[in-house]
């Protein structure tokens, strides 16, 4: 019996870096894929850099064609201001996949430590050695980049049961 390879679109959302990563996962088999940010102009609009982050995910999801994708959801910030403008961008990064026609998954950030590193307060360079273990041949040049990765991990580790409860829920329905 052979499996399916689903590859899978990872991404850390933020307006001046969105970082991305895909994967493709074959059973419990990971393998990297590509990774990187998607940059905004802080000189610009924030209309435009929006536009800029669509843009760019648009694109990356055009040149892989991922199968699904996982978002990480976005803690509050102190700042509100800084908390509104991280949810435009997140919303940007939900909705790029979606218009692709793919699903989308959300995760918490402390759950996709806790799947990557084993623990959900895990710093970003503990984040970043491990996803070098998980996806030996990971080029990461940032933590947004390693980040991504990570959702894109937990993503591939948190699917399954993930249908299964989306299939529960119809059935009862």
């Amino acid at each position: 019996m052979s499996l399916q390879t689903i590859r899978i679109l990872g991404l850390d959302p933020g307006l001046r870096n969105t970082g991305w990563g895909i994967i493709d996962a074959q059973g419990s088999r990971l393998s990297y894929v590509a990774c990187g940010s998607v940059h905004s102009d802080a000189s610009l609009s924030l209309a435009d850099r929006l536009r800029q982050l669509h843009d760019g995910i648009a694109s990356i999801v055009h040149a892989h064609m991922p199968h699904e994708a996982a978002v990480e959801e976005t803690f509050v910030n102190r700042d509100p201001q800084s908390t509104l403008k991280l949810g435009q961008a997140r919303g940007i990064a939900l909705l790029v996949p979606a218009l692709a026609g793919l699903p989308v998954a959300e995760y918490a950030a402390n759950l996709v430590k806790k799947t990557v590193v084993g623990a959900g307060h895990a710093q970003k360079a503990q984040v970043g050695m491990m996803i070098k273990v998980l996806l030996p041949r990971s080029e990461a040049g940032s933590p947004d980049a390693a980040d991504a990765l990570a959702v894109a991990i937990c993503h591939a580790q948190h699917r399954g049961s993930r249908q299964l409860a989306a299939s529960m829920k119809k059935v009862q329905a």
